[in-house]
């Protein structure tokens, strides 16, 4: 999959952060397999850069986050690089600071993103995968988050994801314990949304990304939008958003190809205009 010659791939952080797009589908993959695609800061930054090339890429409707390798889709933070990154709280907190912007990012993506997770996903991979708005796991697939065993506290972000998609209960329990779980634990709790067998995981995945990328981008941005208020507490809820994008939607020319499309029983051809 990574080898092929591909004038859209694109390389960050020497080589270990990988961009290219296929029909309307973006794909970043983490590619440090020897360190079981380990998140180091460089990692961080390159992941920002590739997900804002994608984002202003208007080809691009959606895009795929996945894990070089079959060991690992992330295995979390680099270790190697706490002594001299994350070492004290001042350290640790400059070192948030300059990866807080890449999960910034990822958080408020315009375009809708897939985790495709093979192998472990620990930690900071945990985290990505849970900014993702959709995760696709194969059956081999882990998932835990270590702070306990490390002696960090995970951060507010995480653990806010992390709660909302398993309860505070799970939460507790993943957390206190520093406990790992297999996929169908996972799937069966809320973190992720599908198990497949390995060697079915990426075609079925590129699958769901492309029945995404061919339907109308304005009302998938709309769904986006709407859910992400729907989650808000009530009164950080943005309405105005949430009807100012509809009335895009219902203006567009893209339900006016989706109307006509449908009557002409043909597929539509959408624009995202």
């Amino acid at each position: 999959m990574l080898d092929a010659p591909d004038p859209t791939r694109t390389s960050f952080a020497d080589g270990k952060i990988i961009k290219r797009i296929a029909d309307g589908v973006g794909i970043v993959t983490f590619n440090n397999p020897a360190k079981r695609n380990a998140m180091s800061l460089d990692m961080w930054e390159g992941l920002g850069a590739a997900l804002t090339e994608l984002r202003d890429d208007p080809d691009v409707r959606v895009v795929i986050l996945t894990g070089a390798g079959d060991k690992a889709f992330v295995s979390g933070a680099d270790i190697s690089q706490f002594e001299t990154t994350r070492h004290n709280a001042e350290a640790s907190a400059d070192y948030s600071r300059r990866s807080e912007a890449q999960r910034a990012l990822l958080a408020a993506y315009p375009k809708p993103t897939i985790a495709c997770i093979r192998g472990f996903c620990l930690g900071g991979g945990m985290q990505v995968a849970m900014l993702a708005d959709v995760r696709i796991a194969s059956e081999t697939s882990q998932f835990g988050i270590p702070a306990a065993r490390l002696g960090i506290a995970y951060g507010y972000d995480g653990l806010k994801h992390l709660v909302s998609l398993v309860g505070p209960s799970w939460a507790r329990l993943l957390m206190y314990t520093g406990m790992r779980i297999d996929a169908a634990e996972a799937l069966r709790i809320g973190l992720v949304e599908r198990v497949l067998p390995d060697g079915e995981l990426w075609d079925a995945t590129l699958q769901i990304a492309r029945s995404i990328a061919v339907n109308a981008p304005l009302a998938i941005q709309a769904a986006k939008i709407t859910i992400a208020q729907v989650l808000k507490d009530e009164s950080q809820r943005d309405m105005e958003a949430v009807r100012q994008i509809g009335i895009t939607c219902m203006d567009s020319e893209d339900f006016r190809e989706g109307r006509t499309a449908f009557m002409d029983k043909r597929k539509p051809l959408f624009r995202g205009r």
